[in-house]
């Protein structure tokens, strides 16, 4: 496999970037290939804006679609997102990893992605979701937790960790067509000692090594969908 893993954190001591290098060692001697984008190292360009488009198709009034819509379409995308473009591309597998903070990502990797999936490359024209341009790829947050895993319950404090991570996994990922993959999760990493994060390693080993084979979260695909873009009643529940 040929995997991207997208890093954001600032401390190169902490045990999120441990978890980074873990990954790398463990793919490398593996057999797979992987590609490394260290946001805060890079000093990654967070924010969207018109500093990214200096031949605006509006210098009047901004709109970021279609300005990532024209710069697509004319070559003159920004070089670090065309950068990280090809390498969401070349890759078969995308690996997010970073700190949950204030129950979403660094804000760093939220800049990574307002930029980098760019309308007219990464979606646009009808693609979408289960029809995105990614799509037949795979994509997996790794992250850790300041709080344990009972607060990240249906009935914990935080709620769910699936719903705080739904505009993650569902509104980036799969809406650009990733099968996205259930998270790994290292919860309160900074509370466990040695050994904890020692057994976190282990697991996070083996989670790296069925990327391939781990099944994807079962998003409904657009077919579910009627033409209001509402759930079919056939398929009960939630999105």
């Amino acid at each position: 496999m040929k995997v991207f893993l997208v890093h954001a954190h600032p401390e190169p001591r902490s045990f999120t970037a441990a978890m980074k290098d873990h990954a790398i060692q463990t793919l490398t001697h593996a057999g797979h290939e992987v590609r490394v984008s260290d946001l805060c190292a890079m000093r990654f360009k967070a924010s969207l804006d018109a500093d990214d488009f200096p031949a605006a198709a509006d210098p009047a009034f901004f709109k970021a679609q279609a300005e990532q819509m024209k710069a697509h379409e004319t070559g003159a995308l920004a070089a670090d997102i065309l950068a990280e473009q090809e390498k969401l591309f070349w890759s078969d597998v995308l690996l997010l990893q970073f700190p949950l903070w204030w129950s979403s990502v660094p804000a760093i990797l939220k800049g990574w992605v307002d930029r980098v999936f760019t309308m007219g490359r990464v979606y646009g024209g009808g693609r979408w979701f289960s029809d995105g341009a990614l799509r037949g790829r795979r994509a997996m947050c790794a992250l850790t937790t300041g709080g344990p895993e009972g607060i990240y319950g249906s009935r914990g404090r935080n709620g769910s960790l699936d719903k705080v991570l739904f505009h993650v996994q569902h509104g980036m990922l799969a809406f650009v067509g990733y099968e996205v993959l259930p998270p790994f999760v290292a919860w309160s990493a900074a509370r466990v000692g040695d050994d904890g994060r020692a057994r976190y390693l282990g697991a996070y080993r083996e989670r790296l090594l069925t990327l391939d084979t781990t099944p994807p979260i079962p998003f409904h695909p657009l077919e579910h969908f009627d033409e209001k873009l509402q759930l079919k009643a056939e398929f009960p529940g939630e999105v």
